[in-house]
């Protein structure tokens, strides 16, 4: 399928590339949950179904598939150093650190063995890894039946978790996506409070967000941006109401929403989207997108000939 649509305002325009990723025959996805791009420059797409992670060179051409039989339900992907990789497995309740040929370095978590609901101790359904480039002290969202951020050591070890259900300050309603900024702060996409709460590195509340609707997709490009992918109407309720997503936004550190990435709402039409689920961001200013197209859709879609679960959107120059 071509859709050559562009998408964005101003600087942050975008040509919506949907079939870039060159997957060899006998090669696919069921959906794309998470994306990033390594060290290496490649990049490295997080996907539900038979190869788990496929890997794709600048100009989107196939490079090399590994995780076969070893994840249950990928969720999300997050760089590590030295070209290392961290998987969330959130139907297992693990996050697996990798290497870039697929060899498991380190396993937080215990395959199978969750955490209480909501008790606040690692992990039960985990969702998402940032990682301090600094220090290499990890920071783990979680999640779908937990409420609370984790801090690891580098080497593994606990330091200390944050959060619990609510809408307070320093409370989390699915606490979906996570990144660090240059600074070190830690930010948190708040999924079903329609916010992102920023805190120190031990959990002291700085500030929020609360311009998004149902932020999932949460990462800091180079540029000190924030990129936050926003799932958009939740039933039928909120089914017809415009201007809430599916869509990309870019917010700055003040709040002000730079673009608005995707505004032809939910669908399978050339520049619609259906659930914005991860996100990365290239040196050069390029957005590679994952989303649960499948799942999300289902409910909704007569059909899903059209889905579309992977997309680069180009920065126009």
């Amino acid at each position: 399928m071509s859709d050559e649509i562009k998408l964005g305002q101003n600087q942050y325009t975008y040509r919506n590339l949907v079939d870039w990723a060159k997957t060899p025959s006998g090669i696919s996805w069921n959906e794309v949950a998470g994306v990033a791009v390594g060290a290496d420059g490649l990049i490295y797409v997080f996907a539900r179904g038979d190869y788990p992670v496929l890997i794709f060179d600048k100009a989107g051409n196939f490079v090399n598939t590994w995780g076969q039989g070893i994840f249950t339900n990928p969720h999300a992907i997050t760089p590590g150093p030295d070209n290392t990789f961290y998987c969330t497995d959130h139907f297992d309740h693990t996050i697996r650190w990798m290497t870039s040929d697929g060899q498991i370095k380190m396993t937080l978590g215990t395959a199978d063995k969750p955490s209480s609901i909501h008790g606040g101790k690692p992990f039960n359904k985990p969702t998402d890894v940032a990682v301090d480039q600094n220090t290499g002290d990890i920071f783990i969202s979680d999640g779908y039946m937990n409420s609370a951020v984790h801090r690891f050591s580098h080497e593994g070890d606990h330091i200390l978790s944050w959060g619990a259900p609510g809408v307070d300050p320093g409370e989390f309603s699915l606490p979906h996506n996570i990144a660090i900024d240059t600074e070190g702060y830690v930010y948190v996409a708040d999924r079903e409070n329609h916010r992102i709460q920023v805190f120190d590195q031990n959990g002291g509340f700085q500030h929020e967000y609360t311009n998004v609707h149902r932020p999932c997709a949460l990462r800091i490009g180079l540029d000190g941006l924030m990129y936050v992918g926003e799932l958009g109407f939740q039933g039928v309720v909120s089914q017809l109401v415009p201007n809430i997503g599916p869509r990309i936004s870019i917010i700055d550190r003040s709040g002000k929403r730079l673009s608005k990435v995707g505004e032809n709402g939910f669908g399978t039409q050339p520049g619609q989207m259906i659930a914005p689920h991860g996100i990365a961001i290239d040196q050069d200013g390029n957005i590679y997108l994952g989303e649960v197209s499948k799942t999300a859709g289902n409910a909704w879609l007569d059909s899903m000939e059209n889905v579309v679960s992977f997309r680069k959107l180009e920065l126009i120059d």
